[in-house]
Formats: structure tokens, C-alpha cells, sequence
């Protein structure tokens, strides 16, 4: 087993044969290593921590730390389980969770950029990119394919869906529903993450369909209600019905929209 001599594994720990532990690393009681991680140095694992397979962790991250709330003490502990194949860079923090029982998650394929964070409870999904200083307060849901940039923070209770772009500098307070872009001091919808859809391998017609589905939600003055009824008669298709999932089931409110020079995707 590759563990630097100068690293601590603390019993009751459980680390899989394969897995690589840098110097001066800390492994606490009653976390779990899976198969294939490489930890680098000056890593603490924290109780209450479950690493899945074929993670990364580099210098300084600390996973499973205490959450950032007052009332937190460590009888309150809730786990943080995280899947395969993420990559935690430089001084990254991801706390356990606290008030809810299944704790803090964290999907599979995540790359995650120095400095950035999640608070306790939040739930990841797959495919993501958190840039550096990205941070997610307490009970965030993340969807899969999204990408936030830089500076980017988002307040507590708030939902991302999937296949969302958030831009540099943003602070997110209300929810983003799936497939668009936010951005601003104040985080505001300003278009279809085309780009990132593409990527994705979005064809014409699903890419058209999204289109048509917000132009009717945002730009045509009905009632959320009635514009949701009609999205799911005249565009029927699985993204339609993710969208209407999750707004119908959105608790702080979806962002509002703005026009944007420097994108007319809901526009045209």
C-alpha cells in the first residue's frame, strides 16, 4: 500500500490496498478510501467520509469538515459520501452534512477547482465543473453537465438544473432551471446554454424545443401556471418535462430573465 511514512491513518479508518496517500495527510476514524484513490499531501480525510472510487484529491483539501453553522457540534455529524471518479483540486472544502439524514452527496466525474466549496447537505450530481472559488451554501442541488465559473456563489436552498452555465462573479439567490445560462452581480437568466448543449450532443430539433418552451414560460406574459400547461401541450418531449419538473417544484422562485446583448437564443 503506497502510504507516505509521514501520513496518519487513524484506526477505524478504512483505506482500500490500492489507494496512493500523500505526506503529512490525515485519514480520521471511521472514513472509508476506495479502490484507486490518489490523495495527495497536507489532505484531511474527516470522520464521516466516504470516498468512492478513482478519486483525486490534491494538496490541502479537506473533505468531511465540520459545516460552517453555529449550531453544529459534532454529536450532529451527517455523513458526506461522494462517488467515483471526481477530482478535488488545491484547498478545496466540502463539509459533512448536518440536518439531513442522507448528508452531504456528491455524484460521480466532478472536477472541482482550487479554493472552491460545498456546504453541509448539498447534493452534487454528475459531470459538473466548479471553478475556482465557486461556492455552494448550505442544502444547494446541483444537477449534472453544469458549469460554474469563477466567484460564482450560491445561496442556500437554491437548485441548479442540469446542463446550466452560471458566469464569473455571480451571486445565485433564486433557482436556474435546466439548459440556460445566468450571469450578473445578481444572477439573472440570459439565454439558452447553446454552446454547452451542443457540446452535448443537443440536436437541432431538442435544442428548438428548449427554445420555445422558455420563450413561452418567459417572454409571453402568461401566468407561470397556464404557460407551463401549454409548454407541455405544444412541445411535448422529456426536456419540456424537465423543465416543468423542476420549476413546478421550485421553492425560492426561478431567476428572472433579462435581455442581453450578448445573447438573443429566447429572443429571435
Amino acid at each position: 500500500m503506497p502510504i507516505h511514512p509521514t501520513a496518519i491513518i487513524e484506526e477505524g479508518a478504512e483505506v482500500h490496498e490500492s489507494a496512493t496517500i500523500g505526506p503529512y495527510t490525515l485519514i480520521e476514524s471511521n472514513a472509508f478510501i476506495g479502490e484507486g484513490c490518489w490523495i495527495g499531501s497536507c489532505v484531511r480525510i474527516y470522520g464521516h467520509t466516504r470516498l468512492g472510487a478513482h478519486n483525486r484529491i490534491d494538496h490541502g483539501a479537506t473533505l468531511g469538515a465540520a459545516p460552517q453553522d453555529l449550531g453544529f457540534g459534532p454529536e450532529r455529524a451527517k455523513p458526506l459520501i461522494i462517488g467515483d471518479h471526481n477530482h478535488f483540486r488545491e484547498s478545496v472544502n466540502i463539509s459533512c452534512g448536518l440536518k439531513s439524514e442522507g448528508g452531504t452527496r456528491i455524484g460521480n466525474h466532478n472536477y472541482w477547482m482550487a479554493f472552491s466549496h460545498a456546504g453541509h447537505d448539498c447534493v452534487v450530481g454528475d459531470h459538473n465543473v466548479f471553478a475556482n472559488g465557486a461556492t455552494l451554501a448550505g442544502h444547494v442541488e446541483v444537477g449534472d453537465h453544469c458549469f460554474l465559473s469563477g466567484q460564482v456563489a450560491v445561496h442556500q436552498f437554491c437548485r441548479i438544473g442540469s446542463y446550466v452555465m452560471i458566469g464569473g462573479v455571480t451571486g445565485v439567490t433564486q433557482d436556474v432551471p435546466p439548459y440556460l445560462l445566468a450571469a450578473g452581480n445578481r444572477a439573472r437568466l440570459i439565454g439558452l446554454n447553446v454552446v454547452g448543449l451542443r457540446r452535448k450532443g443537443f440536436t437541432q430539433a431538442q435544442r428548438s424545443r428548449i427554445k420555445q418552451v422558455y420563450r413561452l414560460i418567459l417572454r409571453s406574459g402568461l401566468p407561470r401556471g397556464e404557460a407551463l400547461a401549454q409548454a407541455a401541450a405544444l412541445y411535448p418531449g422529456p426536456e419540456t418535462e424537465a423543465i416543468i419538473a423542476f420549476i413546478r417544484g421550485s421553492k425560492r422562485g426561478v431567476l428572472p430573465f433579462r435581455r442581453s446583448v450578448r445573447d438573443t437564443s429566447l429572443m429571435d
